[in-house]
């Protein structure tokens, strides 16, 4: 627990002082770092949330995930009987590697700028959103009928399991805000991202004499430049209102051991982003398709199956996300090019969007920061819809 003067803990906002500590909190995804490192794993911030929680009297839960790895369930009930569920679900963990520094885990204000790991993605979003269900919860506006609920999920930036989780287990609501830095704006589509291995075999031969093999490294040459430019361009012309075309990028490539020897594999990683329309096989049949048309042989592997990242469109006209856009002064929904837990959730039968303080394009990145003014108005806004719901 970090330490501060009674001035500077006055001039705070509670989620301000939140997010502090949980940026102060390493939970760097521990498919990121090696084994046993200290800074890798969530829960040491999810301890930290349920005591948080159940501190100020809210009905508070872990559900295991992973052993040492699960979500953080904080359910506020209505006063009432319970007609509709609205989850607010930001996420824990963090991107990271061995050779960061531990500074990116001390809270840094200067001016309204917080920089540490994960200000913005999402730890931003998880204080905000658990302020603004505390807010509710300690408020005299507490909703008779809607059943809110926080949950921080863990594992979003590799396999997002902890929102696979909940849906295999059953879990639904009428409305999910997933929280993502979204730049307070109510998002309603994002891309999906599928992940292809696409190899090509040859023949060795010794590379005085290349006319005896087949060189798998030429071929898959031509594999690439097929992707970056004739398919690139077909799909260029697959747009969505919100989000654009469809894109590939081809990310790496391996083949070969040695100059003096023809190679006889060679493999290429993709990245395939989908929109709202498009499936994983049928992306596959199609790029199998394009190499028959240009007779080029290669196999094409999905390295996604086991967790598919599908696109996500919710309809903005439903009840509820009108009322969350109202409150924002948002008119129109808007898309963004990324993708989330928002996917696994609107999969699982719960519509949902995104939304949150802070911007993307801070997420990642060594000075990463939020605006704490963005902190405390996304916490305003989210206490003023959850207190207007029925």
């Amino acid at each position: 627990m970090r330490l501060y003067s009674a001035r500077a803990l006055r001039l705070m906002s509670p989620a301000e002082k939140l997010l502090r500590e949980l940026i102060a909190l390493p939970s760097v995804n521990p498919a990121l770092m090696p084994p046993n490192d200290p800074r890798a794993g969530e829960q040491g911030i999810a301890d930290f949330l349920v005591a948080t929680a159940a501190g100020q009297g809210a009905d508070v839960e872990l559900r295991e995930v992973f052993p040492g790895r699960s979500n953080v369930v904080v359910r506020l009930q209505p006063s009432g009987r319970t007609t509709q569920r609205v989850v607010l679900a930001p996420h824990m963990d963090t991107v990271g590697d061995a050779a960061m520094s531990d500074t990116l885990f001390q809270p840094v204000l200067k001016g309204d700028r917080l920089f540490g790991r994960g200000a913005c993605d999402t730890k931003g979003s998880v204080a905000a959103m658990l302020s603004a269900v505390l807010n509710v919860g300690q408020g005299s506006m507490r909703p008779r009928q809607t059943e809110i609920v926080f949950i921080a999920l863990v594992d979003e930036e590799v396999n997002q399991s902890g929102s696979r989780a909940l849906v295999r287990h059953g879990f639904r609501a009428d409305l999910a805000i997933v929280g993502e830095p979204t730049r307070l704006n109510v998002i309603t589509a994002h891309k999906g991202d599928l992940w292809l291995t696409l190899r090509t075999r040859g023949k060795a031969a010794h590379g005085a004499r290349p006319e005896l093999g087949k060189n798998a490294v030429h071929t898959m040459a031509r594999v690439v430049d097929l992707l970056q430019t004739k398919y690139g361009r077909r799909l260029a012309k697959k747009s969505h209102r919100l989000l654009g075309c469809a894109t590939v990028n081809v990310g790496s490539i391996r083949g070969g051991t040695q100059p003096n020897i023809v190679p006889d594999r060679c493999e290429i990683s993709v990245d395939r982003r989908t929109i709202p329309g498009e499936t994983d096989r049928g992306v596959i049949r199609e790029i199998q398709s394009l190499l028959k048309e240009h007779q080029l042989q290669a196999e094409v592997f999905d390295d996604k199956a086991a967790a598919p990242c599908w696109p996500m469109e919710t309809n903005p006209k439903l009840p509820l996300v009108q009322s969350l856009m109202r409150v924002v002064k948002q008119r129109q929904p808007m898309g963004v090019h990324y993708f989330s837990d928002a996917s696994v959730f609107a999969r699982g039968g719960t519509p949902a969007v995104l939304f949150g303080p802070g911007d993307i394009a801070q997420a990642h990145t060594p000075d990463e920061w939020i605006s704490i003014r963005s902190l405390n108005q996304a916490t305003a806004l989210l206490t003023k819809f959850l207190e207007s719901l029925p």
